[in-house]
This record gives C-alpha cells, structure tokens and sequence, in this order.
C-alpha cells in the first residue's frame, strides 16, 4: 500500500460536526478514486451523535425519540462523541475488493495500539471490532448460574427496559464481553469511507440508549475504564498513528479470490438404440 496521509480534523473544543465530516470524506474519497490524493485517514472527535447503518433495526433506535444520522456504511446503530476516537481511513483497494481484509487489517492496528496501554483486546468471531472478553460465564456474578439471564431465552431482550444491571455501560461490572472499539465501513469504487472508534475516555452510558451494533449480550468498554485511570485523545492519538502506519502501509494487498462453482459435468449421450 502506498504511504498514508493523516489529517487531524478537530479535537476537544474544536470537535467536528459528523454530517460536515461525511461530506468531507465524501470529498476525499473523490479524489482518491481520482488518484488525486495519496490514501488519507481523517481522525477526529465528534460532538455526541448516533449513526446508524443500513442493518440497523427500528427497535434498536433510541426510545425517546433522540435524532439518528442514517449512513450508508455497514453495521447497526452506534454512538460517537467526546472522548472518543474515530478514525476515517479512505484507501485505493484492489478489486475484486477484500472487505473482511481491510476490517481485519483495522482491528489489528487498533488490537496493538490497545496492547501499547497495557490493555488485552481480541476479536470475537462472528463480530466485528476490537474486544476485551470477559470471564468465563460460570466464573461471573460470583460463580452463580445464569440460566436466569433473560437474555439466553429471549432474541428481542432489551436492556433498556431492565435495569442498569443490563445496561452496554456495566458490562465491564458483570465481566462479561465489551466493544472496545468497533468498525462500520462502505466500499464505493474500489475506495474505503467510513472507519473506526475507539472509546478512550466517553461517557460510555450514551450507549444505554440503544442496543449498540444491534449486540444485546454485550457491552462496551473504554481504555480509561479498563486501566482504571484517565487517558486522553492526546495521549491516544500518536499511538492510533504509529500502528495505523504500520499495519496499513505495509499490508501486502491482494484482491478477493472469486471462486467460480464448477459447471455439472454433463451425461453423456445415450447410445442409439439397436434397431429392430
């Protein structure tokens, strides 16, 4: 991959609206397809906003009514705002286009800078993003059972209806799986838009309002909440960079692999049947 370019769009007081920032990555992503432009990372702070992908539920939408930004990347509903992370990463992909590849090569990039604060993450399979997984289910809650969790029984559980025991923000107290950050992207001509965020020191309780990502069994997290001290943007940032840099620039970039079905071999003729 060629070299990337970062450009810091606005932190702190100086936050970004996100309907300005999608017009400016639809902008950017312009000029990449263009080759006007090297491949470019936006990173920024925005002020609080909930989005929501093409997959998203109406019963995951906020109960009282709070405005949703709909976008055309992938995934549900989410939640960005101060203290968080988000990174745009608008890159010249060879086509026939590996999606999955680029989401991995993200939360690969974002499972080191993690690392680099002393915080353990992982994949979970099955969902996108970067994990801080919990305990063992027999070793949460005191090592009670939890075949009374209503969640195991019930498809449509909202934990918003139920307490702040099941509320996304507790997750961390229950010892359960939380999205440390997580990854909605769209490929449009071969050229990435959309990103990451990465919670480093949110008000994580915004997520109560919604079913986030449309996960009902687990919650979210942040680097200040799992290393139990603050940390900030500014602290993050370089460290976002560094591995960014490292893991994109020197991914060695393959197109998909189609795999074409085999036509049926066909029957061979039947003989003639033998006059008689």
């Amino acid at each position: 991959m060629s070299e990337l370019r970062f450009v810091r769009l606005g932190f702190g007081p100086d936050k970004v609206d996100y309907v300005e920032t999608w017009e400016e990555q639809r902008r950017v992503h312009a000029a990449r397809f263009a080759d006007e432009v090297p491949d470019t990372c936006l990173l920024l702070e925005h002020p609080s906003v909930y989005t929501a992908g093409r997959r998203t539920a109406d019963s995951e939408r906020p109960l009282d009514g709070t405005p949703v930004v709909d976008v055309d990347r992938g995934g549900k509903i989410t939640w960005h705002g101060p203290g968080q992370l988000v990174g745009y990463p608008i890159l010249k992909l060879p086509r026939p286009v590996d999606v999955v590849a680029h989401v991995r090569r993200l939360e690969e990039a974002l499972i080191r800078a993690c690392a680099e604060f002393g915080v353990e993450t992982s994949r979970v399979e099955g969902r996108s993003g970067v994990w801080v997984l919990g305990d063992p289910v027999e070793q949460r809650l005191g090592g009670l059972s939890l075949d009374f969790d209503p969640r195991l029984q019930d498809e449509e559980f909202d934990p918003r209806m139920n307490g702040p025991e099941y509320a996304p923000s507790n997750a961390g107290q229950r010892r359960e799986d939380r999205k440390l950050a997580a990854i909605g992207i769209r490929v449009a001509k071969g050229v990435t838009m959309h990103g990451f965020a990465l919670n480093v020191n949110p008000d994580n309780t915004e997520f109560d309002r919604i079913v986030p990502c449309g996960i009902r069994d687990a919650g979210v997290a942040s680097l200040s909440a799992e290393l139990g001290r603050d940390v900030t943007i500014d602290e993050v940032l370089p460290v976002v960079e560094k591995h960014l840099r490292d893991v994109l620039e020197n991914a060695e970039l393959k197109p998909r692999e189609v795999v074409r079905e085999k036509e049926p071999e066909q029957a061979p003729e039947p003989e003639p049947e033998p006059a008689v």
